[in-house]
């Protein structure tokens, strides 16, 4: 009975913690709308909602804390319900970094437009595309979908390195704009730490399924040990 009760209660916490990944990728695809139209309203709308993430967060963490309290679960159990805590701390970050570009947007969009050479959509497209892998991993249990996840983690650094570079030289040719160009960077910021957290739902969805702890670059050295 107990085992039954602990299976339940983990089927419960399995779909708590799908449905805060739908609501924070929601954000994240709302915040790039809000961008790409430097709509203030959205962007108003997306930090109004942030309460929504905060409350779904913080009921996952207690649905984890009681299920280690009452039934002490291990193994593969207790490897799922720190995953998930994990997991919903960077759920919450992410929802967070939607809201912080939802700031840059509101800003953004009450200056005169300058000029600027880059364009987010490829950045944004390749943050959400990692996200959304991430949490597809999560659902069925994919560690090869996870692994994807990390090999793209240097594409958007790149990005943000490169978008770095340009709003330097952006600064020096328009120093009347510095905060409007600031902003830009920061969305750059903001993008770049998603897909951070996509990395780090993805290397926890590894440790969940493996049992191997592949943080901090040691995802490569392991790669094949944890294939064959």
């Amino acid at each position: 009975m107990t085992e039954k009760r602990l299976q339940k209660e983990l089927d419960k916490l399995k779909k708590s913690i799908l449905s805060l990944g739908t609501m924070a990728e929601e954000r994240v695809r709302m915040a790039v709308k809000a961008l790409d139209l430097s709509d203030a309203n959205l962007a108003a709308k997306i930090i109004l909602m942030d309460y929504e993430i905060d409350e779904n967060e913080v009921e996952v963490e207690e649905e984890c804390l009681k299920i280690l309290a009452l039934h002490q679960p291990v193994a593969v159990d207790l490897r799922f319900i720190i995953a998930v805590i994990k997991i919903n701390n960077d759920l919450e970050r992410v929802a967070d970094e939607a809201v912080n570009i939802a700031k840059c947007v509101e800003f953004i969009a009450r200056q005169d437009k300058a000029e600027f050479p880059f364009d987010y959509n490829l950045m944004a497209q390749k943050a959400e595309f990692m996200l959304k892998m991430s949490l597809d991993a999560l659902v069925n249990l994919d560690p090869d979908l996870s692994f994807r996840v990390l090999t793209l983690d240097d594409e958007v650094d790149r990005i943000h390195s490169e978008i770095h570079a340009q709003v330097k030289d952006a600064i020096v040719e328009q120093p009347n704009r510095v905060g409007y160009l600031i902003n830009l960077l920061l969305i750059s910021r903001h993008l770049e730490r998603i897909a951070d957290h996509a990395t780090n739902i993805a290397e926890e969805v590894i440790y969940m399924i493996e049992g191997e702890i592949v943080r901090h670059g040691k995802w490569e050295q392991n790669l094949e040990q944890l294939r064959t």
